[in-house]
């Protein structure tokens, strides 16, 4: 009987170590795909837009990582608010990837898709699990600081604008600095055990939406870069370009009129520096594959008091406007002419002079006159400039003020999602965070390789710092935003607990 159970003691430690030998030599696997989903019936294309997954397992848990050529998850643009929903069912009925594990970003490229684009990212996903083979992984960090800046401008006044094509830019001298940029890159490699690169995944913040000459179809700056990088990998590699925390980042010399506008030179670079950093990474067969899914309700923000006072704002600058004498047509000639001769504008000098030797000052007069006439003009120009900022502004307010009102919710749920592959740690947000939100929770993680993607598993528009929401009205982060000031801290505190947990 003793013999018996020493026999069966033994064979279970045998077992046991067994279990633990197996757990040693787990590896990764991974596919991936893209597949188009341009609509080519909503205007002239200027070049594709894709859907690209790539889908990584340790033989426990499977993860989907999935970026989309779009606007957003959502809410605006083409995606509706049903898409993750369908594809997550999809993907669990056909593939057993848990929904939790499904992560779809949106490039926030301004590029037209296709309807069915929830049927498409499906079969995306699909084709990369059905080609999933071992891998070994690696973690770099670029850097790209060439094509982009913050778009907020701290004014002399102490308010915040930001810098669109909605409405104009206040004088030169009345900007006293400007915000911080992220030029960090993220970048996973996912390689075969043969040495081939088959993804390459890249975290960056910047707006894609420098658009090309003519307004065609564009995925804009990032598609461009993803090409690159495929382009000058292995045959087959697929970059994934992951959204940052790009709300209030903008392409470089966005209001630039002297030039035409196109993404292909901005996004030359950015795929140039991910390359650079790509190539100096060394795979590992690491193991390492953690995904932490939660739901964090956030304060909704009543805004009804701000709506009063920028109504009455836009009352005072509707009354500070004054006659003038002047219109466009007299206007920019006098411009021209006192510009280009400030002693002598109205005539040449010598009548000036003629006129001094007889005692006259007739063209003295009328250049006191006319300088008024334009001084008045100009500040009705930027008075009307910022009514239209306000009236902008006070739309975006009153909708999400209504939306409020009618939802009778005073919090509002965001799916958060921290992953991590090998020493590649990301977490996850469904909002437009500004970059220095970004760089806080970089700068808090308990890991050297953390990075933070926005505009992922949905989209509540804009998610400013508290400090910026304080600026509610005069710039449009602030404005087209639902969340009150003390979400910062609940979020940045919640993203410390994901983090930790990997």
């Amino acid at each position: 009987m003793f013999r018996h159970l020493a026999l069966c003691c033994l064979f279970s430690f045998t077992l046991t170590i067994y279990s633990a030998a197996e757990l040693r030599a787990a590896e990764l696997t991974a596919g991936v795909a893209k597949v188009d989903i341009t609509d080519m019936q909503a205007g002239p294309v200027n070049d594709r837009s894709y859907v690209r997954a790539l889908v990584i397992s340790d033989g426990t848990t499977t993860a989907a990582i999935v970026t989309v050529d779009a606007v957003a998850i959502g809410e605006i643009g083409r995606i509706d608010n049903e898409y993750l929903g369908k594809v997550r069912g999809e993907v669990e009925k056909t593939l057993g990837i848990s929904p939790a594990n499904v992560m779809i970003n949106a490039s926030h490229c301004h590029s037209v898709v296709r309807t069915d684009v929830d049927e498409l990212t499906v079969q995306a996903i699909s084709q990369a699990a059905a080609k999933m083979v071992p891998v070994q992984v690696g973690v770099g960090v670029g850097h790209e600081d060439r094509i982009m800046e913050n778009r907020r401008l701290q004014l002399a006044d102490g308010r915040q604008i930001d810098v669109r094509h909605a409405y104009s830019l206040p004088p030169d001298e009345a900007v006293a600095a400007v915000g911080p940029i992220d030029p960090q890159i993220g970048v996973l490699r996912v390689d075969t055990t043969e040495g081939d690169t088959l993804a390459i995944v890249y975290n960056f913040a910047c707006h894609p939406i420098q658009g090309v000459p003519g307004g065609a179809n564009t995925a804009d700056m990032t598609g461009y870069a993803s090409d690159v990088i495929e382009q000058n990998m292995s045959d087959g590699t697929v970059a994934l370009f992951v959204q940052g925390c790009a709300g209030d980042i903008n392409p470089i010399d966005y209001k630039d009129v002297d030039h035409p506008r196109h993404a292909q030179t901005l996004g030359n670079l950015l795929g140039l520096s991910t390359l650079q950093a790509a190539r100096k990474i060394e795979t590992s067969p690491d193991a390492t594959l953690r995904v932490v899914n939660e739901t964090l309700p956030l304060p909704r923000a009543d805004l009804a008091q701000r709506i009063i006072e920028m109504e009455a704002e836009r009352e005072k600058l509707v009354n500070s406007l004054t006659g003038t004498s002047l219109n466009l047509k007299t206007f920019l000639p006098l411009v021209v002419k006192y510009r280009l001769s400030e002693e002598f504008p109205s005539y040449y000098s010598h009548r000036y002079l003629h006129d001094k030797s007889l005692g006259r000052s007739d063209l003295r007069h009328l250049d006191i006159e006319n300088r008024k006439n334009m001084a008045r003009y100009i500040d009705n120009i930027h008075t009307m400039e910022q009514i239209t900022r306000v009236n902008t502004n006070i739309r975006l307010l009153r909708k999400h003020q209504a939306d409020l009102v009618d939802g009778g919710k005073r919090m509002i749920d965001v799916e958060l999602v921290g992953l991590r592959v090998g020493d590649f740690v990301l977490t996850t947000f469904p909002g437009e965070l500004t970059v220095q939100i970004g760089k806080n929770i970089k700068q808090a993680s308990p890991h050297e390789h953390t990075f933070v993607a926005g505009y992922t598993n949905g989209y509540i528009y804009y998610a400013p710092t508290a400090d910026q929401l304080r600026n509610v009205g005069n710039a449009q982060e602030d404005s087209d935003c639902v969340l009150a000031p003390a979400w910062q801290a609940i979020y940045e505190a919640k993203a410390a607990q994901i983090l930790s947990k990997l």
